[in-house]
């Protein structure tokens, strides 16, 4: 890093600076004192990581990323012999050194060091690092440097070209939710454990580098990016995606130039492919010029937090569907909860393939493209990964079984913003319709399902992503809107929750800290013996199964959910009244409300074939040119799933895991086994491998597919052809 003394082109208009010693930020935590993560096979217990640096050279040809890592670590307790590190068996590990600084006049030592890997879980394997008898003393600093390739790891999903939206280039991007990123590189993979890192990343030319760091550059002779987050994360919260992609800014100041092609700026100036960039002290400010032939550009981006990356073929979609409402969103969540620490608030929207709806990577939200054909979904997932800024990136779950720390605050904090932003009405809506997914699910599992509790409990081995489920984020809202409820004033809430923020931020903490704090910060509460309310205690919000023990009131969203109830109550009669149907116009409802009154006429299901024809003369014509949240609910035959599924792959919904997963799900569920098996025959050379071992899984009931396996083979032997007609709603419902 110290080599690159020269200008760098910086992506997030940002010089960067990688400091010798890493920014030392004091976490604080109350409640972690015999913290145990049976998720990580490390020994986190035994050190204290200030800082790693990744090293890597993406080779998209062999699918392969090949590099080093240095961790800078300090002992925190005596007699520590090995260093355990989280790995996968898809990673392959070359070589392990260490630099071990010497006496006050003495050189720094540098070490070889033994090392074995263990099998840990089917998710995971242990690197168990000998450490010199002797040299490592608590307390005193001393660097690891390990060599390693990583192959076709969890963490990492390589897209060949015409896998891509724009088909120009092939990309590559990971995700590291739960626990896939010790796939990526090794780490002590649990939320109890943050640290700041930094990166460089060497690419082919044309190919755009970006990271979950706050701050970064680019060389164009070396083709070299460099990265550093300057902010305390777990490691499932390093993120990188590297393709052709393009920007645009979406901050107050509006679009400015593409650093990578000429664009218009907000004052009608551009600039030039490939200009030379240097920086420019000025009395107030740092300005980035660009130097070119016919003179310099001077653009200052001082104002500008926000920025939308992706191919070149949906950036216009992306930014014309988000408008203002980024900064919008960010200036009332600041206004609620307190300064957002993380400087950057950048959106990369990423093909169909990638495996969630999004990723709140600090600084880069990732965010699949499917979810642009609905601009209302799309508004509250943006919201939903703002929100994590606060709860769940700078406050953290300790450990995996209590998920709902991030995700439940985080989903009251979005619609906190929600209601702020665009009124309380549509925070009800957007919260009946989850609720209802909610219940419908709490139906299949039955109420003493050990995965609807908030505190989860897992046995080694259990793969912590089993737990994403809705009890996670909507049980876990219920909670916290009960506490809200509990002091009588939404804005003394809000007031708790920056206090809260405050005082754990850039910590990792468990259930106990957040009660314990809210109690001390309400004494009043805590003398009443809130947390012991008959049968609304505390504790069995916690450790209960089955739904959440009180929810919410949402009457405030009557004016666009009553329509919905009765336009349901309508339909549900013996002989629905078509004159009565009609005088509800479905084309002036939100997407919220449609798939509202969808999801509520498949709870009916199977419908008698006479109201089945009567739904598909009134409202085909409306729903079947909607978007897919609509239509993956609205497919009253086989034709329309076909072409659900078979659709070709530039357009957003197919080969999107959050579409085809599920209705794979139901199609194989209920009668339509045979058809589903025919569509995929016809479909599997357009899916990504990852989502084609899924589908054939759920399709012939394999065992779980290894991550590190080898792509799955093409099948070529089809079935016999399913037997045509409509089919009832019941065997396509699909839970959003």
């Amino acid at each position: 890093m110290a080599d690159l003394q020269r200008p760098t082109l910086c992506c997030c208009r940002k010089v960067l600076t990688v400091p010798t010693k890493p920014t030392e930020v004091a976490p604080r935590a109350l409640g972690q004192c015999h913290l145990v993560d049976v998720a990580s096979a490390s020994n986190f217990h035994s050190f204290r990581l200030r800082h790693f640096h990744l090293d890597l050279n993406i080779n998209f040809a062999l699918k392969r990323m090949t590099g080093w890592q240095v961790l800078e670590l300090v002992p925190v307790q005596p007699g520590v012999r090995s260093l355990v590190l989280d790995v996968h068996s898809s990673l392959l590990i070359h070589s392990v050194d260490c630099k071990v600084p010497g006496a006050s006049s003495g050189s720094d030592h540098f070490l070889s060091l033994s090392y074995r890997v263990e099998p840990f879980t089917d998710y995971g394997s242990s690197l168990n690092i000998t450490l010199p008898a002797g040299a490592i003393r608590p307390h005193r600093a001393f660097r690891v440097t390990i060599r390693y390739t990583t192959t076709d790891g969890p963490a990492i999903w390589w897209l060949d070209t015409e896998l891509t939206c724009g088909q120009t280039r092939p990309l590559v991007f990971t995700q590291g939710h739960s626990v896939c990123n010790r796939s990526f590189f090794p780490c002590f993979d649990t939320p109890a454990v943050k640290s700041t890192y930094s990166a460089t990343v060497r690419v082919p030319d044309g190919v755009t580098v970006l990271m979950s760091a706050s701050r970064s550059a680019y060389s164009k002779q070396d083709r070299l990016f460099q990265f550093s987050m300057e902010y305390p994360v777990p490691a499932y919260l390093v993120a990188l995606v590297a393709g052709d992609l393009q920007h645009a800014d979406i901050g107050p100041s509006g679009v400015v130039p593409d650093c990578h092609g000429a664009t218009q700026n907000g004052s009608g100036s551009s600039s030039v492919t490939s200009p030379a960039l240097v920086l420019v002290e000025t009395p107030n400010e740092s300005v980035l010029v660009w130097t070119v032939a016919l003179g310099t550009v001077v653009v200052s981006h001082q104002d500008e937090r926000s920025r939308v990356w992706a191919e070149r073929c949906i950036l216009t979609c992306a930014v014309s569907k988000l408008g203002g409402s980024v900064e919008r969103c960010l200036n009332v969540a600041e206004e609620l909860f307190g300064p957002y620490v993380w400087g950057r608030y950048d959106i990369v929207f990423l093909p169909p393939s990638f495996p969630i709806v999004a990723m709140e990577n600090p600084c880069l939200t990732f965010i699949i493209s499917s979810i642009l054909e609905s601009q209302e979904f799309l508004l509250i997932d943006v919201i939903h990964e703002i929100a994590h800024g606060w709860f769940g990136n700078a406050v953290t779950n300790a450990t995996w079984e209590e998920m709902w720390l991030s995700e439940g605050l985080a989903t009251y904090a979005q619609r906190r913003i929600t209601t702020e932003a665009y009124g309380e009405a549509l925070t009800c809506l957007e919260t009946v319709f989850r609720l209802d997914a909610l219940h419908r699910q709490m139906r299949l599992l039955g109420d003493n399902n050990p995965v609807s509790k908030l505190q989860a409990k897992f046995e080694p081995g259990v793969n912590p992503s089993s737990l994403m489920n809705l009890f996670t984020y909507e049980k876990g809202f219920c909670f916290v809107s009960y506490l809200s409820q509990l002091c009588g004033d939404i804005k003394k809430f809000d007031t708790f929750l920056k206090a809260y923020i405050e005082q754990f931020r850039f910590s990792s903490v468990v259930a106990q800290d957040l009660l314990d704090f809210f109690l001390g910060f309400f004494p009043e509460l805590k003398e009443s013996c809130v947390a012991q309310r008959e049968g609304l205690e505390f504790e069995r919000w916690l450790n209960d199964c089955g739904p959440p023990l009180c929810e919410p009131d949402l009457s405030a969203g009557g004016v666009l959910t009553g329509p919905v109830q009765r336009l349901c109550d309508l339909w549900g009669e013996e002989t629905p009244d078509p004159q009565a149907i009609v005088t509800f116009d479905l084309s002036a409802w939100n997407t919220f409300q449609t798939v509202l009154f969808l999801d509520r006429l498949l709870d009916r299901s199977p419908l008698p074939q006479e109201v089945m024809s009567l739904l598909s003369s009134c409202y085909s014509a409306l729903l079947d040119g909607m978007n897919a949240e609509v239509r993956i609910r609205w497919q009253p035959d086989c034709g329309g799933i076909q072409q659900l599924l078979s659709t070709d792959h530039t357009e957003a919904c197919t080969t999107s895991r959050m579409y085809t997963v599920p209705l794979y799900e139901d199609l194989c569920g209920g009668v339509m086994k045979c058809f589903a098996v025919e569509v995929f025959y016809q479909t599997q050379a357009r899916l990504h491998p990852n989502l084609r071992k899924t589908l054939q899984q759920i399709l012939f009931h394999a065992g779980p597919a290894s991550a590190s396996a080898a792509d799955p083979p093409l099948l070529d032997t089809p079935p016999e052809p399913p037997t045509s007609g409509a089919i009832a709603l019941r065997d396509v419902n699909v839970s959003a």
